[in-house]
This record gives structure tokens, C-alpha cells and sequence, in this order.
């Protein structure tokens, strides 16, 4: 199966510090690959290339035979907010908007009307165990609860990849455990690409390929 994403020879500097350093890695559609590293080891750095985020000072990213480079920055706006879905480490949440307004955003933010979104929304948080708390506001959440919102946020849209940031990390063992195994099975259904990474080798141990980073080479 063709990769939906690759990256050929990508570095990343911030000044003269080399943060990726040629780097070759590539996705398929419905994989799930965990890149693992110590703090300040680049990982980081490479997913927000690998998303779009940051450019690379050199080196090829391409997402289904798009080169990014080639993208102006609406298009690249356009891929990241329709193609592509993100969960932080710590939700990254609107406060002032409820539940079902939060995971509805990227629909709305493509121009759906609300009622169909919020369906759409309603339907993903409640295969999350989040049906009771649709109205409530988002700063009225435990941990667990965010970062359930925080997965169907990035899954309401049937995103090609979603890309995750120490999605665990804030999260007590218990609470990890039950919010990844829900956030991988949500993307394997839909066929969702993930690329996660992190410090624990307990969420990598649920991956299909794993790599681990170091002072910004990856292997």
C-alpha cells in the first residue's frame, strides 16, 4: 500500500541548532506509528513538520502526492483543517463553548451547518462515554474528560491522519489507558492514519511501527 504521508531527508533548524535531523518516514493510510524520545529530542519538532506546521529547512514532506512546499499558506490552512486532526497533551479545549460546540469545531470551521455538526459531533462523543456532559462547559471537566473531547474534536471530520502530542501525558495511568485504547479504536474504524508521540513505551506497545528519536535522528 502507497504511504499517505513520507518525509525524505527533512531537517528542521531553530537558528544553528539542528532540531530534526534528516529524517525519512512515511505513513500508511491506516497505520499507526508511535515516535518515542526523551525530552528536547525532536520528536515534537518532526510531527508539527509532518503536519504542516512548520516548515522544513530542507528536505520533501508529502501528503497524498502533494508536496507541502507547493501549498500557499490558505491551501495548507484548507489540508490541515480538513484532512488532518490534532490532539494535544493537554486538550487545548475552548473554555467558553460546551462540549458538543468544542468537538463540533472543525465542521463548523468548514462551513457546516450547526445542527448537522453537532449530530455528528453528539454521535462521536457518545461512543467516547461523553453523552451526558454534551452542554457542559469544557473548564467543568476532569482530565479524562478533556482529553475524550480533545479525541472526537480530532476524529468529527474523518480526518486521512490524525496527529498526537503526548496524548496521555497529563493523564493518570487509568485515565490514559481508557482514552487511548478508545482514541485508536475510533481511528481504526474510520481508517484513520495516526502518528502519536511520546515518552511512555506503554502507548507505543499500541502501535503498528515504532521509531525512536534522538537528538533529532530518527530510527
Amino acid at each position: 500500500m502507497n504511504a499517505i504521508l513520507r518525509a525524505e531527508g527533512v531537517d528542521l533548524f531553530y537558528g544553528t541548532h539542528r532540531a530534526v535531523n534528516g529524517v525519512d518516514f512515511s505513513l500508511k493510510r491506516g497505520e499507526v506509528a508511535a515516535i518515542m524520545g526523551s525530552s528536547g529530542s525532536g520528536k515534537s519538532s518532526l510531527l508539527y513538520c509532518l503536519a504542516g506546521v512548520l516548515p522544513p529547512t530542507c528536505g520533501t514532506l508529502t501528503f497524498d502526492g502533494l508536496r507541502l512546499s507547493s501549498l500557499n499558506d490558505d491551501e495548507l490552512s484548507t489540508l490541515r483543517r480538513e484532512r488532518f486532526g490534532f490532539v494535544f497533551q493537554y486538550g487545548e479545549l475552548l473554555p467558553e463553548l460546551t462540549v458538543e460546540e468544542n468537538a463540533a469545531l472543525p465542521l463548523r470551521l468548514a462551513g457546516q451547518r450547526k445542527a448537522p455538526a453537532h449530530a455528528a459531533a453528539g454521535e462521536v462523543l457518545g461512543r467516547l462515554g461523553m453523552t451526558e456532559l454534551l452542554q457542559r462547559r469544557t473548564s467543568q471537566l476532569s482530565g479524562g474528560q478533556s482529553q475524550r473531547v480533545a479525541v472526537a474534536r480530532a476524529l468529527v471530520h474523518r480526518p486521512d491522519v490524525v496527529f498526537a502530542d503526548e496524548p496521555t501525558g497529563a493523564l493518570d495511568s487509568v485515565n490514559a489507558s481508557a482514552v487511548l485504547e478508545e482514541f485508536l479504536r475510533l481511528a481504526r474504524d474510520q481508517g484513520t492514519a495516526v502518528v502519536i508521540v511520546t515518552h511512555d513505551a506503554s502507548v507505543a506497545e499500541h502501535a503498528d511501527s515504532r521509531y525512536t528519536m534522538t537528538d533529532g535522528i530518527l530510527k
